[in-house]
């Protein structure tokens, strides 16, 4: 149903830009046999969800699932790997189990921005996918992308504005539901 609603809105504009005599677009009569040149041939048919799922299966490229398994899981295990040699070196430090495991969380967090911030964790998140994503370092590489994109715009609009776009609503949900378990355990 939603490709026969955006098959009908394009006609709709298509329509519009066609018949209108002042022409918004340069050449508007030449922009449907553009598109299709693009890759959107699609938007000239009336496919059926069946036929569209096929088109769309015919178009899109192929993925090597067992090399993105692997580098997932090799990825991951390697951050987790570090996190526990950092935990170890922690605790062979004489930190109490407690401390040891905030301190993990930190640098991890820490090593995850520096690497967004030199441009190597997107080629990392790029190649091992959510080996990546899952652990903490990825929530660093959630705050810090985000911020970078935007410092252009400044400090309080771009930088802080932009922060917590894709980490934001993780942090806010995280926190209430931690509350709520919080009560509901010391109220059980």
């Amino acid at each position: 149903m939603n490709v026969q609603i955006l098959t009908n809105l394009f006609d709709f504009i298509k329509n519009k830009i066609l018949r209108s005599k002042i022409s918004i677009i340069p050449h508007s009569s030449f922009l449907i046999p553009n598109l299709s040149k693009k890759g959107f041939d699609f938007l000239n048919k009336n496919y059926t969800p069946k036929q569209y799922d096929k088109y769309v299966s015919e178009k899109a490229p192929k993925s090597p699932i067992f090399k993105d398994i692997i580098l997932a899981f090799l990825v991951g295990g390697g951050i987790c790997l570090a996190g526990q040699v950092i935990f170890n070196l922690l605790k062979a430090g004489g930190i109490d189990t407690r401390t040891s495991l905030t301190g993990v969380s930190m640098i991890l967090i820490g090593i995850g921005a520096f690497l967004t911030g030199v441009g190597l964790y997107g080629k990392l998140g790029k190649a091992a996918g959510a080996g990546s994503i899952v652990p903490i370092t990825g929530f660093a590489n959630a705050i810090v992308s985000p911020a970078m994109e935007f410092k252009t715009e400044g400090l309080v609009f771009g930088l802080a504005a932009k922060m917590f776009t894709i980490a934001g609503p993780v942090i806010v949900y995280g926190t209430i539901s931690s509350i709520v378990v919080g009560l509901v355990r010391f109220y059980m």
